[in-house]
């Protein structure tokens, strides 16, 4: 278990279990807040409100901490955990990015409020996004986890180019509206300027603002879309390539089977 880390989603509609209702000792835990603020009730005296956009790490190497949970119909969380020697072989012994890296603080209770980075937030929300099998989720969460520890941890910076887009709940759900009119009509998808129009954004907002909370433009988004949607069709509705390749909105069959040996490494019809 000494490299163990895990990272996992909070809703209010999740059910957790009594062992996961305990922040464990001698284990760190990273808890991400991304919409709507949580409460953590320790016992009945003591809460504490995480808003969102904030992080919260805990560790006390003496006892578990019990805790109850309030959340807002629309809170989201992730909460990273691991041991302290797990997160230590991860970074230089030297590491001076937080005092909880100082070998001599090992044995101390450690609670710190922190800013979640506009690269972290765009990771969580690419989280919310993805759709894989269970193995390959359990694989790219581990994958995100080393990553958004990464983040957390390296020396801050001035964020000169913090994107508002992020920090903004109504220009995201703007996004979130332009990523459906592109699946929408996916087959023959509408130019980014009219989406953005149609969405209340102008060119520039939505392409970077996709770019953040996706990952990627809106067309390499949607060509990943629809190459999947592909491999869907190929595998259980047993279509023909140029049915699957007319599907999808592709008028030159070649060009479909390119773009699809490019993302998955092998022809459409090694899948029939």
């Amino acid at each position: 278990m000494e490299n163990f880390i895990s990272l996992n989603q909070i809703t209010p509609n999740s059910l957790l279990l009594p062992q996961e209702k305990i922040f464990e000792k001698n284990w760190i835990h990273i808890i991400l807040c991304v919409q709507d603020k949580v409460i953590y009730k320790f016992g009945p005296v003591y809460a504490r409100e995480l808003l969102p956009n904030k992080a919260f790490i805990i560790y006390d190497p003496d006892k578990d901490l019990p805790f109850e949970l309030d959340m807002e119909d629309d809170s989201l969380l992730y909460v990273l955990k691991m041991s302290l020697n797990t997160l230590h072989k991860m970074f230089a012994p030297e590491s001076d990015h937080a005092p909880i890296f100082n070998p001599e603080n090992a044995n101390r209770k450690f609670y710190e409020e922190r800013e979640i980075s506009t690269d972290i937030i765009a990771i969580l929300h690419q989280l919310r996004e993805v759709k894989l099998t269970d193995n390959a989720l359990r694989l790219y969460y581990q994958a995100k986890s080393i990553e958004i520890l990464s983040l957390f941890f390296s020396k801050n910076k001035t964020d000169l180019e913090t994107c508002p887009f992020l920090n903004n709940e109504h220009i995201v759900r703007k996004i979130k509206n332009a990523k459906t009119l592109l699946i929408q009509n996916y087959a023959n998808p509408d130019t980014l300027p009219f989406i953005a129009k149609q969405v209340g954004l102008n060119d520039f907002q939505l392409k970077l603002g996709f770019k953040e909370i996706y990952g990627n433009t809106p067309y390499q988004f949607l060509l990943d879309y629809k190459l999947e949607l592909a491999r869907q069709m190929l595998i259980n509705k047993k279509l023909q390539v140029n049915e699957v390749a007319d599907k999808i909105g592709y008028t030159n069959v070649s060009h479909f089977i390119t773009a699809f040996k490019r993302k998955y490494g092998m022809t459409p019809k090694k899948i029939t």
